[in-house]
C-alpha cells in the first residue's frame, strides 16, 4: 500500500462521502495493477470520447483529442471520424498512470513521453475514464504476462487465415537470430534456445503465415522494442520466461520478420536484429547505454515492465549524418589566461574505487509514494548517489571556459555570441553518462573552491538556502566572470523524472564590457526505474547581452522524437536588433557544436574524450574525477566546510557504502540540530561567502580568496558540518 499522507491507491470502489476521501482531492493518486498470477481476464468495454491533453514541447497550452480505448491500447487523433490519422498511441499496460480528483487530472508515465490528459465536463465523465483505464490497464498488464505463455504469441484470441500467395518462401539473408555473447556467459539456457531459432528456420516456408501487414507491423513493432528490454532491463530470475518459448513462438517470430522483411522494407530496414539493436522508441547510442552499470537493473520492480509503452505524435526525422568529416577550424587549446608560465599540477586519473552494486535498493519502494512530487526532500540511500557533491556539479558547468576565453577575445559581437552560446551548451555535456546516479545534496554552509591555474580559473561555490535549497557560485578569469544560484525542483512522473533549474546564469566578458544573461532548460531521466536509464534536456534557452542590443540568441534542445534515433540535438540562430539571423549553428551537447551549413560548418566544441572506464566509475568525465581529490598541499588551504572533507562522500568514494552511509545519516542529523537551534534562538543562516542583492540574487562578497590566502580559515570559527 501507498503511503497516506499524500498518496493513496484507487481501490474498486470509492466512498464519496468519507472524509479521507475528500482530504485526497488535492493529491495525486497511483492506479495499481496487475496483483497476482496472470489469468483469464474478459475483456473490458470500449471508451472513447474528448479529452484535454497538454500539448507537447515546445507548444504550450491544451488542446482537445478524440481517444479510443481499446485492449488496453488508448489512441488519440484530432477527431473521431479521422480513422487512420492517428496522433499517437499510448500502452496504457505499461504506464505509471496517477489522477488528481479536484482538477480530474489523469497522467501517463510511459518512459519516453509524460501525457498529461484532463476531463472538463463533468466529474461522472472523469471518473468513468478513470474506472476504464483501470480496468483495460489491469487486462493489458495481463495480456503481456501471458505472452509467453500462449501459442499464439501475439493476439491470442485474432484468427488470422492463411495466405497460399504469402511472399514467405524463402529464408532472407538479413534475418538472423539474435544472439549476445555476454549473455550467453551468464545464462546456459540461452544456447539452448539459439539452437531452437536456428531450427525454427526450418518452418518459414509454412502456407499458414500471416498476411496482414498492419498487424504485422503492430506485433513486429512491440516485439522489437521488448526483445531486448525483457532480457536486459530484469534480473535473469524474472524474464516471463522468455528463454522457454514453445518452438511455435519462436517460428512466429521469424516469420513475422520475414515477411515484415517483404511487405514492409523501409520500416524493416528501420530495426536492427543484431547485438546493438535498440528499442525503436528514443534510441540511445551504444556509448550511452553501455555507460549505464548493468547492476543498476536491479531496481525494476515486479510491476513495472520495462518496454517501450507510447508512439508519439511528432513526426520521424531523417537522421542527417551531418557531422563526419567537418574539420575543426577553431581550435580551442591552451585558451586558457593562464598562461604557458603556469606550472600544470599531476591530477589523479581515476577515483580509489570503482562504483558499487545498487542492487539491493528497490528505488520503486522509495518513490511510489511521490508521484507528482519534489524529491529534494525525500531521503535516498547512498547507493544511489555519486561521490560528487551539487557544488562541484556547479562546477563542471565552467569545464569548456576555453570558450568564454575565445570570446573575450573576438571582435565581432555576434561570433561572440556563439561562443557564449556553445559554453551554455557545453554545461551539459558531462551529464550524458550519468543518468545511473545522483549528486549528494549540499548542507547547509558547505562550500567548494576549484582553483585551476592551467585553465585561468578560480571557481567558489557555497549552500546559501536549505528550504528551498539554493546554491550559489562565482567563477573568475581575466577573461570573463561567471555566477549564478540555483534552486532545483525534481518531480517523479512514475517512470521519469523531470529536473527544472529555477535561475539565471551570468557571464561577464570585461575587453567589451558585455553581460550575458540565459536560463536552463528542462531536464529529463528517463527508465528511472530500470537499469537503462538516460537523460535529455529539452526547451529553449534565451541568451541576451543586457550591455547592448545588438544581438540575441536562441537556443532550443530538441526533445527526441519517437520512430527515430536522433537524440541530444540543439539548434542555435543569432539574430540582430531587426530578427535577421546572422548565425547559425548546431550539434550535440554531449558531443560537439557546429556553426554554418552542413557540410561545410566548421567545428566550434568538441566534448573531451571520455576515460577508457567510465562505466566503472560513474561516467565521470576526466574533469570530474579531479574535482574531489584532496592532495597535503591543499588540505591547509581549504576551509573545514569544504566538501572534500564532507566524510559520507569519501567513504563512497572510496568504495565503503555502510560507512557512506552512517555517515550520511550523522551529517543529516547534525544539520537537523543546528537548524533547531537557529529556530529556537530566531536566527537566520548568513551565508559566509555570498550576499543577496536586491533583485534576491546571490552574489559573492569577494572575501574567499582574500581570506585564503592569508591564511585565514584556520583563525576563523566555522559550524562543525561533518
Amino acid at each position: 500500500m501507498l503511503s497516506n499522507r499524500k498518496m493513496t491507491s484507487v481501490s474498486p470502489t470509492h466512498s464519496d462521502g468519507s472524509a479521507s476521501s475528500l482530504s485526497l482531492q488535492d493529491s495525486w493518486e497511483i492506479i495499481e495493477g496487475l496483483k497476482g498470477n496472470p489469468g483469464n481476464i474478459q475483456e473490458p468495454e470500449k471508451q472513447e470520447g474528448f479529452l484535454l491533453k497538454r500539448r507537447k514541447w515546445p507548444m504550450k497550452g491544451w488542446q482537445k483529442r478524440y481517444f479510443l480505448l481499446e485492449k488496453g491500447i488508448l489512441k488519440y487523433s484530432k477527431r473521431g471520424a479521422d480513422k487512420g490519422k492517428l496522433h499517437g498511441c499510448i500502452d496504457v499496460g505499461l504506464s505509471v498512470m496517477s489522477i488528481k480528483k479536484k482538477t480530474k487530472a489523469i497522467d501517463l508515465d510511459t518512459n519516453d513521453n509524460i501525457y498529461h490528459l484532463k476531463e472538463m465536463k463533468s466529474q461522472q465523465l472523469f471518473d468513468d475514464w478513470v474506472s476504464k483505464l483501470r480496468h483495460h490497464r489491469v487486462f493489458r498488464q495481463n495480456e503481456i504476462a501471458m505472452y509467453p505463455h500462449e501459442r499464439l504469441l501475439f493476439h491470442p484470441s485474432s484468427h488470422l487465415s492463411p495466405n497460399p500467395n504469402d511472399s514467405m518462401r524463402q529464408v532472407p539473408g538479413c534475418v538472423s537470430p539474435p544472439a549476445s555473447p555476454h549473455l550467453h556467459t551468464s545464462h546456459p539456457n540461452l544456447s539452448t534456445a539459439e539452437a531452437n531459432i536456428q531450427e525454427a528456420f526450418a518452418f518459414l516456408d509454412s502456407p499458414d503465415s500471416p498476411t496482414d501487414a498492419n498487424r504485422l507491423q503492430e506485433d513486429f513493432c512491440r516485439l522489437a522494442n521488448n526483445s531486448e528490454s525483457l532480457v536486459s532491463g530484469r534480473p535473469l530470475g524474472s524474464i516471463l520466461g522468455i528463454l522457454e518459448f514453445p518452438e511455435e513462438g519462436w517460428v512466429w517470430w521469424l516469420k513475422l520478420c520475414h515477411s515484415l522483411s517483404h511487405t514492409q522494407p523501409s520500416f524493416f530496414l528501420s530495426v536492427s536484429l543484431s547485438n546493438g539493436s535498440r528499442p525503436l522508441v528514443h534510441q540511445v547510442s551504444n556509448e550511452s547505454r553501455a555507460s549505464i552499470p548493468e547492476s543498476m537493473s536491479e531496481f525494476f520492480d515486479a510491476q513495472e515492465y520495462q518496454l517501450t509503452s507510447s508512439s508519439s505524435e511528432n513526426e520521424a526525422s531523417d537522421d542527417d549524418s551531418y557531422i563526419s568529416d567537418v574539420s575543426d577550424s577553431v581550435s580551442m587549446d591552451n585558451a586558457g589566461s593562464g598562461g604557458s608560465g603556469v606550472q600544470v599540477a599531476r591530477r589523479r586519473t581515476t577515483l580509489p574505487s570503482p562504483q558499487p552494486s545498487s542492487s539491493s535498493v528497490s528505488l520503486w519502494n522509495i518513490l511510489k509514494n511521490n508521484i507528482g512530487k519534489d524529491l529534494s526532500k525525500v531521503a535516498m540511500p547512498v547507493q544511489l548517489n555519486e561521490p560528487l557533491n551539487t557544488l562541484q556539479r556547479l562546477c563542471e558547468e565552467v569545464e569548456y571556459s576555453e570558450l568564454l576565453d575565445t570570446a573575450n577575445h573576438t571582435q565581432d559581437p555576434y561570433q561572440r555570441m556563439v561562443y557564449v552560446a556553445t559554453f551554455a551548451v557545453s554545461a551539459y555535456a558531462s551529464s550524458y553518462h550519468r543518468a545511473g546516479s545522483k549528486p549528494f545534496n549540499p548542507i547547509l554552509g558547505e562550500t567548494y573552491e576549484c582553483d585551476r591555474p592551467d585553465k585561468g580559473f578560480r571557481f567558489i561555490a557555497e549552500q546559501v538556502s536549505h528550504h528551498p535549497p539554493v546554491s550559489a557560485c562565482h567563477c573568475d578569469s581575466n577573461n570573463f566572470t561567471f555566477w549564478q544560484d540555483v534552486q532545483w525542483k525534481n518531480k517523479f512522473w512514475g517512470k521519469s523524472m523531470e529536473i527544472v533549474r529555477i535561475g539565471t546564469t551570468h557571464v561577464t566578458l570585461p575587453a567589451f564590457g558585455d553581460h550575458y544573461e540565459w536560463n536552463k532548460v528542462t531536464s529529463c531521466i528517463h527508465n528511472i526505474l530500470s537499469g537503462q536509464r538516460w537523460i535529455e534536456h529539452y526547451g529553449e534557452m534565451s541568451i541576451k547581452n543586457t550591455s547592448s542590443d545588438a544581438c540575441q540568441c536562441k537556443v532550443t534542445f530538441v526533445k527526441a522524437r519517437s520512430w527515430s534515433s536522433t537524440v541530444n540535438e540543439i539548434e542555435g540562430m543569432v539574430t540582430d536588433t531587426g530578427g535577421r539571423v546572422i548565425h547559425t549553428f548546431f550539434g550535440k551537447w554531449h558531443e560537439g557544436v557546429y556553426q554554418g551549413v552542413p557540410p561545410s560548418a566548421i567545428c566550434i566544441w568538441r566534448a573531451n574524450p571520455m576515460p577508457v572506464d567510465q562505466d566503472q566509475y560513474y561516467g565521470f568525465t576526466q574533469f570530474a574525477v579531479e574535482l574531489n581529490e584532496l592532495d597535503a598541499a591543499l588540505k591547509p588551504l581549504l576551509p573545514p566546510t569544504d566538501t572534500r572533507y564532507r566524510l559520507d562522500q569519501r567513504c563512497l568514494e572510496e568504495g565503503n557504502i555502510e560507512g557512506a552511509e552512517e555517515q550520511k545519516r550523522r551529517i543529516e542529523e547534525l544539520q537537523r540540530g543546528r537548524r533547531k537551534v537557529l529556530e529556537e534562538n530566531n536566527v537566520t543562516h548568513k551565508p559566509r561567502f555570498f550576499k543577496k542583492s536586491k533583485d534576491d540574487t546571490w552574489l559573492s562578497s569577494n572575501v574567499y580568496w582574500e581570506q585564503r590566502k592569508n591564511p585565514r580559515f584556520s583563525r576563523e570559527d566555522f559550524p562543525v558540518l561533518w
